[in-house]
């Protein structure tokens, strides 16, 4: 059975695709204990370290790894350096907001893995024209790999939701020339919204249900106003002129539109409301979107619930990935 490591976990959407595939876990790490509860709760069998992976040393990764062959590394560093202003002369690695694409790097190269999978913002890709994605190429090239990228979106992937990330997908460069693999689109339009909530049970603001993480957020009377003008799909425009907000952002005050995948799901969704009910989507709902099965339950508030959902890799995209690098080895 192939085997992998997860950085950077989070809740598990990586993992759980993996695991879907046929991988078997080595182990995985994720620094906030809040987010470690889910994971913990919904992966009772992986080994979860709860650190901040750059206090894992070499000799520890050595140790937990103890002699096994690791088939793949995946996982999605924080890269927050992007500011433009003032940045341009920057390099990407000199950026200390960056630090932990480093470590990802420093983990690779100790475990040496046939491949590895790294998942990110799709703006990565075009940033200052391109050098920060040549830089990063460049770290793991220097360490054996030969490694390529691409920005995939993941409704081409049966994932009903319009979510733009970029992959770098990397093997050891063995002097073969076999070629990194990437998943394979689906050739098939996208689910719609409708098609990935529609079954669950109507909630007003506020109302609870018996599914797990299927709770109404609740909403002001003013915001349920405002809101009530607009249609499947529709925006602040649908609104009355003299109620209308001005300004803001524009994913704010807006409808999912039951016709097509969704917007990008963020960790903070509260004033974009279901395609017809009255309210904003529950974690539950959220979580269909980047589907993750109804019984993967979350844990914490639920604007922690949120946070997780929002930054997970969609589990069926991240089994597409699995199976790309099942091709590889």
């Amino acid at each position: 059975m192939a085997s992998y490591i997860d950085l950077f976990s989070g809740a598990g959407g990586f993992s759980l695709g993996f695991d879907r595939a046929g991988f078997d876990n080595v182990f995985s790490v994720e620094i906030d204990r809040r987010i470690c509860e889910t994971y913990r709760r919904n992966f009772p069998g992986h080994h979860l370290i709860e650190c901040d992976i750059a206090d894992l040393d070499d000799d520890s990764v050595r140790e937990l790894v103890n002699g096994r062959h690791v088939d793949v590394v995946i996982g999605g560093p924080p890269c927050q350096g992007f500011s433009m202003a003032g940045n341009i002369g920057r390099k990407f690695l000199d950026d200390e907001r960056n630090s932990l694409f480093r470590e990802f790097v420093r983990i690779v190269d100790i475990v040496r893995p046939e491949c590895f999978v790294m998942e990110n913002v799709a703006r990565l890709y075009t940033r200052l024209n391109g050098r920060t994605r040549d830089e990063i190429i460049d770290c793991f090239t220097a360490i054996g790999y030969k490694v390529e990228s691409k920005v995939i979106c993941a409704s081409d992937y049966g994932v009903p939701q319009v979510r733009n990330r970029v992959l770098f997908i990397g093997r050891k460069d063995d002097g073969s020339g076999k070629p990194v693999v990437f998943p394979r689109v689906s050739g098939v339009p996208a689910p719609t919204v409708r098609d990935a909530i529609g079954g669950y049970p109507p909630l007003v603001s506020g109302e609870t249900s018996d599914i797990p993480n299927h709770e109404a957020m609740r909403h002001s009377e003013q915001m349920l106003y405002k809101m009530s003008y607009v249609k499947d799909g529709g925006d602040r425009y649908d609104m009355p002129p003299d109620i209308r907000p001005e300004g803001g952002d524009i994913r704010k005050y807006i409808r999912y539109d039951s016709r097509k995948p969704s917007i990008c799901i963020t960790g903070d969704m509260r004033k974009v409301f279901h395609y017809e009910q009255n309210r904003a989507l529950t974690v539950r709902e959220l979580a269909a979107i980047q589907t993750y099965p109804d019984t993967f339950v979350f844990y914490g508030s639920r604007s922690l619930q949120q946070q997780i959902v929002g930054n997970s890799v969609p589990p069926l995209l991240a089994e597409k990935i699995a199976m790309a690098v099942n091709e590889m080895l």
